[in-house]
This record gives structure tokens, sequence and C-alpha cells, in this order.
């Protein structure tokens, strides 16, 4: 990118979350102008960007008009409007991911039909039009319990899924056209963050383990390294790089894994963005993802992924009970314990469960860091001046 070498480059993010903001935070290092587009006036992203501009990201106009005054154009979510990209690229704007690979993990239903159409493994699956299509299989034992179900559009972060144990659980299914997958039996998650540059360079993070919140179906505590067998370690790599290759894609690719109880690596799904699993490559990592995110769009050779240190990320989320103006407890305290690195996103309002956060733990050893992320856990509480 030949503007970067004179600090001239501007850099389009849509929507202005913090990944928004940790990406331009990496950006800024080399003098990139940085452009965000979100409807929310004061979104996490708006005090770091160079300009800020007001609009959705499903609106045509407004991210068609958006793409018009950037270099390069990129984003930190997956919902956008689909033809307004299309349209600029046709007109020359360089946008990595492209618009195509974008609208292939839009929707869930062509993400499992591109998974078995590469023979990379995933769990078995079938399309419906509609919450009723899937009542009459399931009534005529065509859907099987326990089972899955995901929105093909619109979710993310644990919404638009239901999981179907037994027919008491029928009264969850969402309405709209879904993938139903068989539920696999799980021994763990894992993630592979994988980058890859327009020179086809590719570069894969190590593996890592994520633990949930059953509550809120979010990552509660990220494991770098994972505690799993080198083979199995290398069968998830192997996946991530087939996947970002069959794609062509430019960019930084998140792959989400299951390990079922029986050993096998299959996908779950994908997200063409940094990713929550990524995070604790700030300080862990040589290369943190969000400047690999960087190298990869603007064709930069890829940066080192080798890990620093054993460590331990967790979420920050707002406490059930609690919404309006934030109110944090535990920082100092948690500041305190080394090895301690804490990441606040700004957003001024919280929520049960609002992502406000997040932590990263480091240590001489994975043990080590989670005794020290089990004591932060304990520590950190977002609560609101108001209870409700």
């Amino acid at each position: 990118m030949e503007k970067l070498l004179t600090s001239n480059l501007k850099l389009g993010i849509i929507s202005g979350g913090q990944l928004g903001k940790m990406l331009i935070q990496e950006a800024s290092k080399w003098g990139i102008a940085s452009y965000i587009l979100d409807n929310d006036e004061e979104c996490s992203a708006r005090g770091v960007a160079s300009h800020y501009v007001k609009g959705s990201n499903l609106d045509f106009e407004a991210v068609y008009e958006f793409g018009k005054l950037v270099d390069v154009l990129t984003f930190e979510l997956e919902n956008i409007n689909i033809e307004a990209l299309k349209k600029l690229k046709q007109e020359g704007c360089k946008i990595a991911p492209s618009p195509e690979i974008l609208e292939l993990i839009q929707d869930k239903g062509l993400q499992k039909q591109f998974y078995q159409d590469n023979e990379i493994p995933t769990s078995s699956f079938e399309l419906y039009e509609s919450k009723s299509a899937v009542l009459i299989a399931v009534e005529s034992g065509a859907i099987q319990f326990p089972f899955v179900q995901k929105l093909r559009k619109g979710g993310y972060d644990g919404r638009g899924v239901a999981v179907i144990s037994d027919v008491n659980d029928l009264g969850k299914l969402l309405d709209g056209a879904c993938v139903i997958e068989a539920k696999v039996a799980i021994e763990k998650e894992l993630s592979v963050v994988v980058a890859r540059n327009q020179n086809g360079e590719v570069k894969c993070y190590p593996v890592v383990e994520m633990l949930f919140d059953p509550k809120a179906n979010l990552v509660d505590k990220l494991i770098c390294p994972s505690v799993i067998s080198e083979e199995k370690s290398e069968k998830a790599l192997n996946y991530a790089s087939k996947i970002i290759e069959t794609l062509d894609m430019e960019g930084l690719l998140a792959v989400e894994f299951f390990l079922d109880t029986k050993g096998d690596i299959v996908v779950n799904e994908m997200a063409p963005r940094p990713h929550n699993s990524g995070h604790h490559t700030f300080e862990s990592v040589v290369t943190s993802q969000f400047e690999q995110h960087l190298r990869a769009v603007l064709n930069l050779p890829l940066g080192s992924t080798e890990i620093k240190m054993p460590s331990v990320m967790i979420n920050i989320l707002g406490a059930e009970g609690h919404e309006g103006p934030v109110h944090y407890e535990g920082l100092v305290e948690s500041m305190a314990i080394e090895g301690v690195k804490i990441h606040i996103y700004g957003k001024k309002i919280t929520k049960p469960y609002r992502k406000m956060g997040h932590v990263t733990i480091m240590s001489a050893s994975i043990e080590e860091a989670q005794e020290k992320a089990d004591r932060v856990k304990q520590l950190i509480k977002v609560k609101s001046c108001k209870r409700n």
C-alpha cells in the first residue's frame, strides 16, 4: 500500500464497537487515518477514530457513501448491507475481506454447505425455511432429539441459537430460515485465528480453548495454548488454513471448533474479522490479531504468531440485575496482581452480560495463569450506579 508510506492511508471500519476501537489503536501506530461508520454516537471507537460518520451498517446509502471516503474498507461485524459493498467493489474500492466471502459467512446455511462441499468436518445438518417446517420434521421423526437450531442470518454472540434437548424445549424454537444440526457431544470448544494476505501468505495463531458462560452463552475464559494433544492441535490448524485458502480470503478469520467426546475435531462456525478468541494476542503473542488483520488487508508481510507467555483471557461482563451508568469494582486490586493486563472498552452504560472489557493474565505456566484469572474474576464486578 503506497499511501501507507506517506501516512496518507484512509482506513474505513464499518461499526465502531470494541473490535473497531482496538483495530484503530493498532492502525494509529502506523499513522493511518481511521474512519468509522456507526449509528451510536457514543460507540467505543469514536474516541480514538480520526473521523466518525453516523450511519447504519445495514443502510445501502450509508455504507456506500462511507466507502467512497476511504482507501481500504474493512469491518468488525458481519451484519452489513452486502449490495452496497458489491457496488463499491465494482467501482474499485478495496474491501477486505471481500463482499462475496462476507455474504457466504452471513448465512449459516451457506457456511455449512461450504464445509460439506470442501470436505471440512462439521456436524450433520439440514436446512429449513421456518419454525413450522421444523416442527413438522420433528413430528415425522426426520429430526431427532437433541438438536441445535441456528437462524441462518442475524445471529451472533449466542443470539439466534436454540438448543433443543427434548419435546419440552420445542417452545424455544426460533422462527425463520434456519440450520438444524445434530447436537455434538462436546469435550472442548476451540478456536484458531488465521490470517492471509493477497500474496497468499498464511499464518495461524496457536489453538486456544474456550470456556463459556452457560447463561450468557459468551466466552467466559480463554486458555492459550490449549491443553490438547499436538495431533489434535495440528488438525485444527490445518483445517483453519484450508478454509482461508479455499475462500481465497484476505484478512483475519476466526474458526471455532468442537473437540467431541470421540476425539474428533469438527468446525462449528467462522467469523471474518478480529474475534473475542484472539484478544489475548495483544500481550501474550508477538503480533496482535488486530495488527495482523491490518497486515493482511493491506497486503503486508504477516507478523509472528509465536507465544511470548502462556495466558488466560477473561471477559468483563455486565452483572445481572444492573443496567445504567457503569461502575467498576476490583480494577485496582486486580492490577496489583503480576501479569494482569486490563482493557476497558469505554462503554458508558452497562447491561446484564454486556461485554464491557477483557483481562489478559500472563504467567510462567497455564496453571498459574488460571489461578490468577480465578482471583481476577472474583475481584472485578461491573455494576451500575442504580440497581434494577
